[in-house]
């Protein structure tokens, strides 16, 4: 994958049904892994820039996906960002 299991970061999986999805990650004493099977419906994959299967989503972006949620679909208010 290129990237270290042990830099925090949290690597997500989805079966191929896109029902099921596991989610790998490094604590202190070792890898944690989450698994999450829906009865009916389907996770949605965000969408990848480019060939990579390799996504970056926010914390926010995740909820959603575990929710299940259609990404595509939120809608957000403008709010005020400071240019820095």
């Amino acid at each position: 994958m290129g990237r270290s299991p042990l830099s925090g970061d949290l690597f997500i999986f989805f079966n191929k049904k896109r029902d099921q999805i596991k989610i790998l990650c490094w604590e202190i004493e070792g890898y944690v892994i989450c698994h999450k099977r829906l009865e009916k419906g389907r996770y949605e994959f965000p969408q990848s820039a480019g060939d990579s299967n390799e996504v970056e989503v926010s914390p926010e972006q995740l909820q959603f996906i575990l929710q299940g949620l259609v990404l595509s679909s939120i809608q957000r208010h403008k709010r005020y960002l400071h240019p820095s």
